[in-house]
């Protein structure tokens, strides 16, 4: 009768593990943030990682490895144990760009990770120097049409969500606008405010002191919708052109990830992300938190992977990095 019971112990046991250890979290959990300190991705990153840590009672250890565009990082969290003990913080740029950008990428976006939620999106907003005389898109264009190749625009570097969004305006408004690489996008803002470029796509809340005091102008937002900070700001899209896209974050886990262990990562997200405090801080950095299904996720991320392929054919960036 004992060694039945011993083997039924057993066997329960095993079960459990292999039901994604009911236990989980039992130790901190590292947050792979693929970028440097103090950028974007690492401040939300911070503040996502505050509520999930309320919510999932568990320390959330941010851990910040920037590099080629996010990819050093997003690496490190697809070789790692599907445990639920590290995850990435991902963006556009290590899932969805560098991926269709380099010859060789040491992961596959659609196999080697489990997505478990989007967490937050961020509107872009197109700036020009105050030297620059258009006052719209429209008269934007019109500008780089009449002088082909002799405007400018900053990014953060090769490949990197604020790059394609240059590339995607050039082609959707059928314009040649110089692409300036800078290393972030804090030294290509800087090189837009002393008027060394033209323009500049960068997320709105680093931007809004600089409008505020007329240092930067602001044309247009490049989601589906206006941003409730700048209302007056029209959409790219308003305004006729082809052009939609927006900054975006969302976690995910190494391939094979349990699914109890996603499950409850993703509901701890969701409830985090409800948090008072939480949707203030990120309403601050000019992001709106975003819960979803992992369902919901994995389709963005194939639309983004397939937006980005063709924006990367069309203009012929294929291995230039």
């Amino acid at each position: 009768m004992k060694s039945r019971l011993l083997v039924l112990v057993v066997f329960a046991g095993a079960s459990a593990l292999a039901l994604g250890q009911p236990s989980y979290p039992d130790r901190p959990i590292r947050m792979i943030a693929p970028a440097s300190a103090g950028g974007p991705v690492d401040v939300i990153a911070r503040v996502f990682a505050q509520g999930l840590s309320e919510r999932i009672g568990q320390q959330i250890v941010v851990d910040n490895r920037a590099g080629a565009a996010g990819l050093i990082g997003a690496e490190l969290v697809a070789k790692a144990a599907p445990d639920g003990y590290t995850l990435l913080l991902g963006f556009s740029a290590p899932l969805a760009i560098v991926p269709n950008l380099n010859d060789v990428v040491p992961y596959d976006t659609q196999k080697d990770f489990t997505p478990v939620s989007l967490v937050a999106s961020a509107p872009y907003v197109l700036l020009v120097h105050p030297g620059v005389p258009a006052k719209s898109v429209s008269e934007l264009v019109a500008l780089a049409k009449s002088r082909p190749g002799g405007l400018k625009y900053a990014s953060g570097g090769y490949g990197t969500g604020i790059h394609m969004a240059g590339e995607l305006f050039n082609l959707a408004a059928r314009v040649q606008v110089l692409h300036v690489p800078y290393k972030g996008a804090g030294p290509g803002m800087t090189a837009l405010l002393a008027g060394e470029v033209d323009m500049m796509f960068n997320g709105l809340s680093p931007a809004i002191p600089f409008l505020k005091t007329g240092r930067l102008r602001g044309l247009a937002v490049g989601g589906t919708k206006r941003t409730a900070l700048l209302p007056e700001l029209p959409t790219i899209a308003e305004q006729g052109f082809d052009f939609n896209t927006t900054g975006w974050y969302g976690i995910v886990g190494p391939r094979a990830l349990p699914r109890p262990i996603a499950a409850k990562l993703r509901a701890a997200t969701v409830s985090a992300l409800a948090l008072p405090d939480i949707k203030e801080r990120l309403a601050a950095l000019a992001a709106e938190g975003i819960g979803s299904t992992p369902e919901e996720f994995a389709a963005l991320l194939r639309e983004e992977l397939a937006k980005w392929a063709r924006v990367i054919k069309a203009a012929g960036l294929k291995g230039k990095g």
